[in-house]
């Protein structure tokens, strides 16, 4: 097996149906002219500007200048780092970005950006995903911030908006590298955009976690707030970022908390940036980001996030019992149950899964669950009436495993419209409620089809067409001075003839950039 191979093999299931082979003969002569011109000015630019890790990291992640990295190679470097990578096409779905950060592995997206957009791209490329995210790793600390960081993304709850934001986000991205996309098409996804987000009923924890990660592993700089270094993988992998960042005309303020409520925009360079004392820094900052969650919250909090959200959770029960679900309805009670709990019956639609420690229990419950709050314990079978501390009186029947039917229900004298058929489940506490299913193994067995992703089906169309738009003998040309390059046979009259050719593609700039780079070469040796 091959070094990628082995990372993919490692992957559960549901990871592993986001990966695509990087299929690097895809890659024409000019994507690899794209690479070499952006990582020669990169490293130039940054040798005095990133962070100290950044050109060893180049190296020790298996990122050369001459072409675009093989994944082979960059997994042979990256295991002795504890870390791999797998190919994936343009956006994927955060919740899958944030689980495969946790595990330590890159999800490098393989395509290449045009070379109308070499300064910057808002799509995922791999100079971004590559030479922007793998040097930094080599810091061994800075690499545990990534998993952390991933973590605490995974666990945040996010809101059907988005979900929304990602799939608008994800079209621009496909739009914008797509050479026979029209101005009308672009203004329709950053119209798209724009409504989308004009769409959002709140900001939820996902987005704020989305926003750490941006203003931190993405645009992040580190050091002294007058004299920083930069660190994010978004300014590292575009050279406009990188000349922009660090003038005056971008307004750098200290790394905290107030990251999570500043938006971003990806359609264009950020105007200001947090600068971080040092990575310990971005510890101290995450934690208390943490302590802000439902994860780490539960009770009200946790069930009022997740009922606003509209989207798949897990409780966390007091006996850690985790039930995934979409919480639709909570009745409170006049009474404090439990440190920041007074909810009485918390609602669940179906589908209703429970597991343990992560790995589920039995099959998806297809209809209805309920949570009651309170000393309570349910008989295995038969009739049960009891009233708890909450002023909840519920009588039924047990049918087994949980499933009651003929429920009824008071608080406080008042009859509750509650299913007569359903999940009843009961806790004295909620330790816990977290974002999406506690066994996303399991549940993408059983609904992973509901909410299938086209694996990227818009941004390989994109690729083929760039592949199509380049004329055959252009094509050939770049080939003929890459072979030179290979060969160390640098001529003259070899590179003037190659760079008369090219005249006959006056749109075309970035081959004659690079035989006058070599012709300049040639005439200072």
């Amino acid at each position: 097996m091959t070094p990628t191979e082995r990372a993919i093999e490692k992957l559960p299931p549901h990871l592993r149906r986001y990966v695509v082979a990087q299929d690097y003969e895809a890659y024409t002569p000019r994507d690899h002219a794209v690479w070499r011109h952006i990582l020669t000015r990169l490293k130039v630019h940054l040798a005095d500007k990133a962070h100290p890790v950044y050109l060893e990291g180049l190296e020790a992640t298996g990122i050369g200048t001459e072409r675009i990295p093989r994944l082979d190679e960059m997994n042979e470097r990256l295991a002795r780092l504890g870390w791999s990578a797998v190919a994936v096409r343009g956006f994927i779905p955060p919740a899958v970005f944030t689980e495969l950060q946790t595990m330590g592995v890159l999800a490098i997206a393989t395509d290449i950006r045009t070379h109308e957009h070499i300064e910057y791209t808002p799509a995922p490329d791999i100079v971004h995903e590559s030479a922007g995210h793998a040097p930094i790793i080599a810091n061994a600390r800075y690499a545990e911030y990534l998993k952390a960081c991933g973590k605490v993304g995974f666990k945040a709850i996010a809101s059907v908006e988005d979900q929304a934001m990602f799939a608008a986000i994800r079209n621009l991205s496909v739009v914008k590298e797509d050479p026979s996309a029209t101005a009308e098409d672009t203004a329709l996804a950053e119209q798209r955009l724009v409504a989308t987000a004009a769409s959002r009923r709140y900001v939820s924890e996902c987005t704020k976690a989305s926003r750490l990660y941006w203003w931190t592993a993405e645009y992040g700089l580190v050091g002294d707030l007058a004299r920083p270094r930069i660190f994010g993988a978004g300014i590292l992998g575009s050279l406009g970022e990188a000349r922009y960042c660090l003038t005056d005309a971008v307004r750098k303020v200290p790394h905290g908390l107030v990251c999570t409520e500043t938006e971003y925009d990806i359609t264009r360079m950020q105007p200001q940036l947090f600068v971080a004392r040092d990575f310990e820094h971005l510890f101290e900052v995450l934690a208390k980001f943490e302590e802000t969650l439902a994860w780490k919250r539960g009770g009200d909090f946790g069930l009022e996030q997740a009922q606003r959200a509209r989207t798949v959770n897990h409780l966390v029960l007091g006996d850690g019992l985790e039930l995934t679900g979409t919480v639709v309805d909570r009745v409170a009670s006049t009474r404090t149950l439990a440190p920041g709990l007074s909810t009485a019956v918390a609602r669940l639609a179906g589908p209703v899964m429970t597991s343990r420690n992560g790995q589920a229990e039995t099959r998806p419950w297809p209809g209805q669950a309920l949570v009651v709050f309170g000393d309570a314990r349910l008989p295995a079978r038969g009739p049960f009436s009891f009233e708890l501390s909450s002023g909840l009186l519920l009588t039924g029947f047990a049918i087994g495993g949980g499933e009651v039917v003929n429920l009824r229900g008071h608080l406080d004298g008042r009859p509750l419209d509650l299913p007569s058929w359903a999940l009843l489940f009961t806790s004295p506490t909620l330790p816990s409620v977290a974002g999406g299913p506690a066994d996303p193994g399991t549940w993408d067995r059983w609904f992973g089809d509901m909410n299938a992703f086209a694996a990227g089906e818009g941004e390989l169309r994109a690729q083929q067409r760039k592949a199509a738009a380049l004329p055959g003998r252009l094509a050939e040309l770049y080939r003929d001075l890459h072979a030179l390059r290979e060969q160390k046979d640098l001529r003259i009259d070899r590179l003037h003839a190659i760079r008369e050719a090219a005249g006959a593609f006056p749109d075309d700039w970035i081959l004659k950039a690079e035989v006058d780079e070599l012709l300049g070469a040639k005439g200072k040796a």
